[in-house]
């Protein structure tokens, strides 16, 4: 069986390498499981806005790892923030490939990638990277209907 710590290893190391990574991003990885913030995103707790992907036995058996974009319960005014998230940014989720536009609970949207998949890591962080480019309208939204 492969050892999936190594691949998320890997992957930390990407982000970190990223050109775009700075210290106003927080990562949280804990073996086989990864969150991506930033630092205004209410995710000090792992429970605000986050990109996230993990591989876990479900995962396993199923033979794919998830890329989610969350809003979860530290997120002021929740509901809203994903109401409004959605608004804006629906046409662009609908038009990546894979992408599955969610809107319910705190997830907001996700990919599968089939866990097979060569070079793993580099997959994940180039799912991570489009995911990043929503990073203006979260922060945005964060800002005006978080804080009212």
């Amino acid at each position: 069986m492969r050892d999936f710590k190594v691949v998320f290893r890997d992957l930390q190391e990407c982000i970190q390498n990223a050109r775009w990574f700075d210290d106003s991003w927080e990562i949280y990885n804990r073996g086989v499981y990864l969150q991506l913030a930033r630092d205004n995103w209410f995710n000090h707790n792992q429970g605000g806005i986050h990109f996230e992907t993990y591989i876990e036995g479900p995962e396993i058996r199923r033979g794919v790892v998830p890329v989610h974009l969350h809003a979860e319960d530290d997120v002021p005014q929740q509901a809203l923030f994903i109401e409004r998230f959605l608004e804006e940014e629906s046409a662009r989720l609908k038009s990546w490939k894979g992408y599955e536009v969610v809107g319910s609970g705190y997830s907001i949207c996700q990919r599968n990638i089939p866990i097979k998949t060569k070079q793993l890591a580099d997959r994940l962080f180039q799912e991570i990277d489009r995911l990043r480019q929503l990073e203006d309208t979260i922060s945005k939204l964060a800002g005006e209907l978080c804080y009212q």
